[in-house]
């Protein structure tokens, strides 16, 4: 199945210790949503905002991967699945079930996403404007 990671698991090394048959395919635009950062994780999320862009990457993973990223995201308590097509081909990701406000991520978690967008090589300015509340 195609996934769609955001947050920190862009981090190839970490991505792939976490789930072992994942396969890096490219780095792909999600339109008309907003990256930012919440709970008391400070984590990474996305959130609909028309015109905007969520650079990530995309993901081949088996089964057996999608159950761990389930457990790693606390699914269905802390995220939940969202579904989208690119080219026509269902993408799976998680968003958080409860928009609560913005928290600054903690350094060691922003630390881990700026390595992963350097991974996949993805424009940092994205990142800096999810850091504004």
């Amino acid at each position: 199945m195609l996934y769609f990671a955001y947050g920190s698991n862009l981090h190839h090394f970490q991505m792939k210790r976490r789930c072992k048959d994942s396969i890096f395919l490219k780095k792909i635009n999600l339109r008309d949503f907003r990256l930012t950062f919440r709970s008391k994780y400070r984590a990474a999320d996305i959130e609909i905002k028309k015109n905007s862009i969520v650079p990530g990457a995309l993901f081949e993973i088996s089964k057996t991967d999608e159950k761990k990223l389930d457990v790693y995201e606390d699914y269905p308590l802390l995220y939940k699945k969202h579904y989208f097509y690119y080219y026509g081909k269902k993408v799976m990701t998680y968003t958080m079930v409860k928009k609560s406000p913005f928290k600054f991520p903690t350094e060691r978690y922003l630390n881990v996403v700026k390595r992963g967008y350097k991974d996949c090589k993805l424009d940092k300015k994205y990142l800096i404007n999810a850091l504004k509340p």
